[in-house]
């Protein structure tokens, strides 16, 4: 039996391994590699166990990466943005950090909660 064989019907080609022949495919690579963070590994879980069909189509198609890298810098994005509006609006500035460090902490923990909680509804689990 031969190693490789082509099949012209679906213009592909089968390599023998064991006693099958198996097509020899191979996802495109992709052109850029771009970052993906927190947001973009908690998107991807997400995908995974509720939009299998979105996840399986973003992997065949090769169109992954780039997804997830869009997601991550939306999700950033938004997060930067929400943190300095929500920080002014709340007061929480330079001069409550140098006056009393502890409630500045405290006070910047609730509010990066919240805005992870808004980032999480609105571009991670969409």
């Amino acid at each position: 039996m031969d190693k490789y064989i082509y099949d012209d019907k679906n213009d592909l080609w089968y390599e023998l391994r064991g006693d099958y022949y198996i097509p020899c495919l191979e996802l495109s690579a992709e052109k850029e590699e771009r970052h993906i963070g927190v947001w973009g590994q908690r998107h991807l879980r997400y995908i995974r166990e509720h939009k299998k069909a979105l996840y399986t189509s973003l992997l065949t198609n090769g169109k992954l990466q780039s997804y997830l890298a869009d997601v991550e810098e939306q999700a950033q994005a938004l997060f930067d943005r929400l943190m300095k509006q929500r920080a002014e609006r709340e007061d929480i500035t330079e001069t409550l950090k140098a006056d009393n460090q502890t409630e500045w902490v405290q006070r910047m923990n609730a509010l990066r909660s919240a805005v992870i909680e808004t980032v999480n509804a609105e571009v991670i689990f969409v």
